[in-house]
């Protein structure tokens, strides 16, 4: 490193020391050191190089030395596919798991690379055909629930998918298939798709009681699909992972395989899920609501009061809560992972059961909800204990920081 010229007291013939110093430079200043007897101010050079090192401004030399910290490397980072590796290295997962796992990420992928380019192929608007719930789907209903599927048969681990679009679980057909049952919502918030505003994807995956693949030798058709809706429906307790993807501003996809909850968001430029909300835990309480007041006049009289409390001013800051709808529960759950609060879906005068289905879009909510710390109930019990006796089963639920469930229990009850 290249010094300034250090000054020294002697005439302008003489010459200066500096980094670039050579012999007979050096031998120049012997020969003053020897011929100017009385200066007595100055420095040995091995002092002088370590006040220059040391940094202008510092008087003296360090005495003490400090391990400096280690720096995280700006180009350290951890994907999805070397967490989900570590995982089953630690033995949380085997390794056919981490195969599907690593199939849904794939879909997800190609789920947000459709959605950012929907109005430029023309994949927005309805596509003319209803679900099983009487529902309109929209192009990329269908669409995300193909790709869902192809990368789930794909993977050759999964035996039974059943999902939002289809009428009943499908069993999979190819050679080896494994045994997993994968449930999924491939898009959530549909609606949102046309006005580009936050949609997404949610998956639970469930070891089956028995395996669920088509004999059609020995079985009927019924028979068969009898024996996999007998094998899909349990309840969310017996969750092996569950998980959603968010596509918004950026696409994040959030995890939970029973030991916490871990958050990835896509990097464009590497095409990869990066590591970014470790361990995630969401606060005991919050400050923000998301209920669809909409249809305030259909709830009981004392949900109706739940919400008039949150409404008046209170708490340390004497302000009421923030009201927010997304009108996606992927978007309403993410947000409230990070800065805690309260979710709701109630059944209504028109909707006995609730709007939102228990198998596929509450268990794994409320699963991984309750893995960051927080609560998911129906109004009465915990949402995964309820055992589902349909694929579609409908269900009322309440969903957020553990504090605020408590309070809305306290009005419920």
């Amino acid at each position: 490193m290249a010094a300034e010229s250090i000054p020294f007291p002697i005439s302008p013939s003489t010459t200066t020391l500096t980094s670039t110093t050579t012999s007979t430079s050096i031998s120049h200043l012997r020969h003053f050191h020897q011929t100017q007897p009385s200066i007595t101010t100055a420095k040995p050079i091995s002092s002088l190089r370590c006040q220059a090192v040391a940094g202008a401004g510092s008087a003296t030399p360090a005495t003490t030395t400090t391990t400096p910290k280690k720096l995280k490397n700006r180009y350290e980072i951890e994907n999805l596919t070397t967490w989900l590796l570590k995982q089953e290295q630690a033995g949380h997962i085997d390794a056919e798991l981490t195969i599907v796992l690593s199939s849904i990420s794939l879909a997800c992928k190609q789920i947000a690379s459709l959605l950012q380019r929907s109005s430029i192929i023309n994949l927005t608007g309805a596509q003319g055909t209803m679900n099983i719930q009487g529902e309109d789907q929209k192009k990329l209903d269908v669409i995300s629930n193909e790709l869902f599927c192809n990368c789930l048969r794909s993977s050759g681990r999964t035996g039974i998918i059943a999902s939002e679009e289809e009428d009943v679980p499908v069993a999979v057909e190819e050679t080896n298939s494994g045994n997993y049952i994968v449930v999924f919502d491939p898009i959530d918030g549909s609606a949102n798709i046309d006005i580009a505003l936050t949609t997404g994807s949610i998956f639970g995956i469930y070891a089956p009681d028995e395996q669920c693949l088509v004999d059609y030798d020995t079985d009927t058709l019924d028979q068969a699909k009898e024996k996999c809706i007998v094998s899909v429906c349990q309840p969310g307790s017996n969750l092996l992972a569950a998980g959603y993807c968010l596509y918004s501003s950026s696409v994040v996809f959030t995890i939970s395989i029973g030991n916490g909850v871990h958050g990835f968001t896509l990097d464009p430029a590497y095409g990869e899920f990066v590591l970014t909300h470790e361990d995630i835990k969401i606060p005991k309480s919050g400050r923000i609501y998301s209920f669809n007041e909409g249809n305030f006049d259909l709830w009981d009289a004392k949900l109706q009061n739940y919400l008039n409390h949150l409404r008046k001013p209170g708490g340390p800051h004497g302000k009421p809560y923030s009201g927010r709808y997304i009108g996606c529960l992927v978007g309403e759950i993410h947000r409230m992972l990070l800065y805690g609060g309260i979710y709701g879906n109630p059944k209504n005068e028109k909707a006995k059961n609730g709007n939102l289905r228990l198998l596929y879009e509450c268990a794994p909510m409320s699963y991984l909800v309750e893995q960051a710390g927080g609560k998911a109930i129906d109004g009465v019990q915990r949402i995964l204990d309820i055992q589902p006796d349909q694929i579609h089963q409908r269900t009322p639920i309440f969903i957020g920081s553990a504090d605020e469930i408590d309070k809305l229990v306290s009005y419920l009850a």
